[in-house]
């Protein structure tokens, strides 16, 4: 099978997007019904608007100054890298990969835009254009974790599969998948920039959406910080108890353990508890649902 780019551009997009195609043979070939559908492994100008837009793409959000940035860099010098397409019947393309460079281009005006067609299927087509996606830079946080969500479903994939198909951290992958628990409100708070990844991994340490939702409202309204948030959070988890009687008395933690269970629970986004006396104890991490044991087996035994 042809490659898609030269081994310069492949380097550009991590493990090449053409490393998609052999493992995963297309079982239900598209229709050839035009002659330029043949498959050459070269670019060919095909007009913009013979070109559908890619139903799989998971990225939904497109900086307007970006756009405009890229089309009058096209304008002047064109298209750099051809876009990837499938044909479609009726001298009809869908874009696979490019969605960027497709839409500056009309925003330009430019009539055609080159491009490299490729014969498969609607799995690899939705395969190839989530992980083109997870290889670029300035996906949000939930565009991440939709996506390897999508890989997880979709194509059966364990986090390790999944790792390395993307070449993405597999704590990193798990981590991700952890903001899909957050109430929608939350996540479209999280994809709209006013919760960072940060503030959305320490909000996940609390117990309950109501919870989450309470302690969002609070971050944003006065702009916390990660680390705030992270304070804010750990208060929640843990709040002073007075003492009822001169026998009910706690006993003080000592600064490093408060430090050191405030670090793992940071970490590990779930709560923490550490009994040490001594220099022996316990360390008691506590999970509420199946998705967050699993994760921290990730985290911990990889």
């Amino acid at each position: 099978m042809n490659t898609v780019a030269e081994p310069a551009k492949r380097r550009a997009l991590g493990k090449g997007l053409e490393s998609l195609l052999p493992s995963r043979p297309a079982t239900t070939p598209t229709p050839v019904p035009h002659a330029e559908a043949v498959e050459t492994g070269k670019p060919r100008e095909i007009p913009l608007h013979h070109i559908e837009r890619n139903p799989f793409q998971t990225r939904k959000h497109f900086d307007d100054q970006q756009l405009v940035e890229l089309g009058t860099s096209i304008a002047a010098t064109g298209v750099v890298q051809p876009i990837l397409v499938r044909p479609l019947p009726g001298d009809r393309y869908q874009l696979i990969a490019g969605e960027r460079r497709w839409l500056a281009s009309q925003l330009v005006g430019k009539p055609t835009i080159p491009a490299i067609v490729r014969n498969v299927s609607d799995e690899q087509a939705m395969e190839i254009t989530i992980v083109e996606n997870l290889q670029r830079a300035d996906l949000n946080p939930m565009e991440q974790a939709r996506a390897f969500d999508h890989l997880g479903r979709d194509f059966k994939m364990t986090q390790e599969q999944i790792a390395q198909r993307t070449g993405k951290n597999r704590a990193s992958i798990a981590n991700f998948l952890r903001l899909l628990r957050l109430p929608g409100e939350i996540q479209g708070k999280v994809e709209a920039g006013e919760l960072s990844f940060g503030h959305a991994r320490a909000l996940l340490a609390l117990e309950s959406p109501e919870s989450i939702l309470k302690a969002a409202k609070k971050v944003v309204s006065h702009s916390m910080s990660v680390r705030q948030t992270e304070t804010l959070v750990q208060g929640l988890l843990h709040p002073e108890t007075k003492t009822k009687s001169d026998d009910t008395k706690t006993e003080p933690v000592d600064p490093n353990v408060r430090e050191a269970q405030e670090r793992l629970q940071r970490a590990l986004g779930l709560k923490v508890r550490i009994h040490d006396k001594n220099g022996r104890g316990q360390v008691i991490i506590e999970y509420a649902r199946l998705e967050d044991f699993d994760a921290l087996l990730e985290a911990i035994a990889g």
